[in-house]
């Protein structure tokens, strides 16, 4: 499988020459390793998940550490959290030493508790998500991004069923005790029909049979190892009443497609799930755009009590972005409306200093003429142009 080079290889390269440490996150078969082992071939590398390893490791860590040629590349380092406080110990005797300890891991929430404990200000923390667009032409949206799925599409239905269960079992377990397994796989099927909605867990406990206490465990769950973007809504416009509930998505388009029963691209064009599938490839592109800068995530939602809604809404440094997805190949001017109205709103309440760039983000016509004037101050642009217009700021 030929190696797509990451977006965030740059930072990470920089972080090596300022910090002792690296720890690198995110969901399981994003392809961590992969990259480090690429970056850093030289490196002594571990892997912690053989039990017979994890065993001796905790019975003489002391002399584990010591057997290491640094730099050294410790992956899956959640399976031994203990290591942690050994790590800092030997940075803490020579902290001037850069780039001597990469820590991996795709369990989010345990890691990251191990991080703030241990690492804080020794570690450059970084979260590396599937494949984007701008990282392979061969990402799309019913494929989505897992490096194994772009590489390999016929055996895209195998893979993503492989995933869940190695997922359900592996991920779920060590994260939290999740007893009844098939109810949670239930649960994953039906999130995925709630994909771009107005996050009710209410709904989703009573098909279930369980309640509301145990989803908000669950989302928990898939929030902390990747599985789901949970977009809030933007409160900067204080001269409306805004719903205030989070939408939520499945982070990979392609495992989305795979829960709902979506295995080829007919599929997808005839899919009641299409727009709401479109819309959320279009928020996990910018999220892994600002993921890969280093950026803090900063992503949300518009709607208020009066039915104006907006799909996203991306705070930069240097303007304000606000995007409706529509997965039609045929833009009309009455579908800026909203953008329009949520435009004038900002420029006269919240972000009058910031300017408001409205973008109508749409599937390009398979041929004919793409026109980017829709409706005074809103522009009309292909999913591919939106994002190379993104990248520039």
């Amino acid at each position: 499988m030929r190696y797509a080079r990451r977006s965030i290889e740059p930072g990470v390269l920089a972080a090596l020459k300022q910090f002792p440490a690296v720890v690198l996150t995110g969901p399981r078969r994003t392809g961590k390793t992969w990259m480090l082992r690429r970056l850093l071939p030289k490196a002594s590398y571990v892997l912690l998940e053989d039990p017979d390893l994890v065993a001796r490791l905790r019975a003489d860590p002391q002399g584990f550490l010591d057997g290491l040629r640094l730099p050294a590349i410790l992956d899956e380092i959640q399976h031994v959290p203990e290591l942690f406080a050994y790590v800092r110990a030997r940075i803490d005797r020579e902290p001037r030493r850069v780039g001597r300890w990469v820590l991996t891991g795709s369990q989010e929430a345990p890691l990251m508790q191990g991080v703030s404990e241990s690492m804080a200000g020794r570690a450059a923390i970084f979260q590396l998500l599937p494949l984007s667009t701008r990282e392979s032409p061969k990402v799309s949206l019913r494929l989505g991004g897992f490096p194994e799925v772009v590489a390999r599409p016929s055996a895209a239905g195998l893979w993503f069923s492989s995933y869940v269960q190695a997922y359900l079992e592996r991920d779920v377990r060590a994260v939290t005790m999740v007893r009844d397994l098939a109810t949670f796989r239930r649960f994953l099927g039906l999130l995925a029909t709630r994909h771009g909605q107005l996050l009710n867990r209410t709904e989703l406990a009573a098909p279930l049979g369980v309640s509301v206490p145990t989803i908000s465990q669950w989302m928990g769950v898939l929030e902390t190892t990747g599985q789901i973007l949970v977009v809030p809504p933007y409160y900067e416009n204080a001269g409306k009443r805004l719903v205030k509930s989070p939408k939520v998505y499945i982070t990979d388009s392609g495992l989305a497609c795979h829960l709902l029963g979506i295995e080829s691209a007919r599929d997808l064009d005839r899919s009641p799930f299409l727009g709401a599938l479109f819309e959320g490839f279009v928020i996990a592109e910018i999220v892994k755009r600002q993921t890969a800068a280093g950026r803090r995530r900063a992503v949300y939602h518009f709607r208020d009590e009066q039915g104006l809604e907006v799909d996203v809404v991306v705070p930069g440094v240097d303007r304000v972005w606000l995007v409706e997805c529509k997965a039609g190949r045929t833009v009309t001017p009455a579908m800026a409306t909203s953008l329009q109205r949520l435009a004038r709103a900002l420029r006269a309440t919240a972000a009058p200093s910031l300017p408001v760039e409205a973008c109508l983000v749409h599937r390009p016509p398979r041929a004919g003429t793409v026109t980017t004037a829709v409706a005074p101050g809103v522009s009309a642009l292909s999913w591919e142009a939106f994002l190379t217009r993104f990248d520039r700021h």
